[in-house]
């Protein structure tokens, strides 16, 4: 832990006290429940804890994560040496305005947003109910599915800059959100978003959601994984070209491709974030030689080098 780091974290303790811990395992919070621990971890709360963590951070350099809810990320097994930013509290809150406008806190979970609006008889979001994430990852990832994506519904996101200590609101086209991807950096944090929902028809977006939920109880397994490894491919599925290269079942020490679903990995109880890259590695080169596809990763890598990590960061 370098100097500025810890200069940071022990402003912080001053700061805002208890809500900062240090030497935090990440495993458990995360949905591989694999790998190490953090250096330092601030749950942020309300508006007070965010400006005192976006003035300690401003313009030191330092390592900066936000964690939601760990299902879409796999921390190495060394940790990850800088400060975790975990956003609850007031951060959560999910309100209606005008009618069809949803303003979210980027803490709020993605079932929970797409259960409420469909309760206030708006459409638009029902495909959120089966990920299990939080708005503001989703914002950050444009995730998606169903044939839909959050850049289909977002208007603007509210936005932190840590490397500038400045807080405003971005507009959806200035996140250039695509498949997958945004243009936000590692220390821009989404505190909040507004979507655009239509008015529909509460009972069918019920009906449409149970549907969602049993098709991926049918499709896609549980335990320990983060939802799809690879993105997929133009009019391609990752998980089929990993299943028909012969990656379906591929284990490497505690790790395997799910035998349910190929674009999967389950980690074992008491597992290494290692044994997961090293099947994402295996599996990705399978496709390759056997496709000529080079899969492009979906699952957000926290603490690797370069060397262990074959493709760009």
């Amino acid at each position: 832990m370098n100097s500025v780091l810890v200069a940071v974290i022990e402003r912080l303790m001053d700061d805002v006290g208890d809500k900062i811990a240090v030497d935090v395992p990440m495993g458990a919070l995360t949905t591989y429940r694999v790998g190490g621990r953090a250096a330092a971890m601030v749950v942020v709360d309300d508006h007070e804890t965010l400006s005192a963590v976006a003035a300690a951070v401003a313009g030191t350099g330092i390592p900066v994560m936000t964690l939601g809810r760990g299902s879409n990320m796999l921390v190495a097994d060394r940790g990850f040496d800088g400060l975790v930013i975990h956003l609850a509290g007031d951060y959560a809150a999910i309100n209606v305005v005008d009618e069809t406008i949803v303003i979210a806190g980027a803490a709020a979970k993605l079932p929970v947003v797409a259960r409420t609006t469909a309760g206030y008889g708006l459409t638009g979001f029902e495909w959120a109910v089966g990920v299990p994430g939080s708005i503001g990852g989703a914002v950050r990832m444009n995730a998606g599915g169903h044939g839909a994506d959050t850049k289909d519904a977002l208007l603007d996101a509210d936005v932190v800059d840590f490397a500038a200590g400045e807080r405003r609101i971005v507009p959806a086209e200035e996140l250039q959100l695509s498949y997958r991807h945004s243009a936000l950096r590692t220390d821009e944090l989404v505190v909040g978003c507004r979507l655009s929902l239509s008015p529909g028809d509460e009972r069918k977006g019920k009906a449409e959601m149970a549907e969602i939920v049993q098709w991926r109880r049918d499709n896609q397994p549980g335990g320990q994984n983060a939802g799809s490894v690879f993105t997929n491919p133009d009019g391609e599925s990752a998980g089929r070209l990993i299943d028909t290269a012969g990656g379906k079942g591929l284990r490497v020490g505690t790790a395997e491709v799910s035998a349910k679903h190929a674009n999967f990995i389950q980690a074992d109880e008491g597992g290494t974030a290692a044994d997961v890259l090293r099947v994402m590695i295996e599996a990705r080169t399978l496709v390759e030689f056997a496709h000529g596809v080079v899969l492009q990763p979906e699952t957000h890598l926290v603490g690797f080098t370069d060397d262990e990590v074959p493709w760009p960061s």
